[in-house]
């Protein structure tokens, strides 16, 4: 299971973007965080075109389809909806991963138990 933003694991911090120039104020380890897809699909385009790491936010199994086509690392999205993406991720083998959005340790492991990819914590996104 992938855990990011626990303060006993090391991990990339997400910074939140809302064009392709915002780009350019993220670190060289930062994921590139777009939200919604809909409105940020050009900019998802060009961080494919340039291999850079991005996550998208989604809450519908088109955005989460459109987002894996598109190359992103990471999916985030609430646990429902992961619940619902997770095992058509697992079926197309999926190269992004889900992650459920938590605010707290204890969410852990209910989110493991319903086998989804990972959590990761809102301290984790600028």
């Amino acid at each position: 299971m992938i855990i990011i933003g626990h303060p006993w694991i090391k991990s990339n911090r997400f910074h939140k973007i809302f064009s392709v120039e915002d780009i350019a104020k993220t670190q060289a380890d930062d994921i590139v965080l777009l939200e919604p897809l809909g409105n940020s699909h050009p900019t998802a385009q060009h961080c494919q075109e340039h291999n850079i790491p991005f996550a998208v936010v989604v809450n519908t199994l088109d955005d989460a389809l459109f987002a894996n086509a598109l190359g992103a690392k990471y999916i985030i999205c609430e646990e429902d909806d992961a619940l619902m993406i997770q095992p058509i991720a697992q079926e197309y083998l999926f190269d992004t991963r889900i992650l459920v959005l938590i605010h707290n340790e204890k969410e852990i492991s209910k989110i493991a138990r319903g086998k989804i990819d990972g959590v990761i914590f809102a301290e984790a996104i600028l």
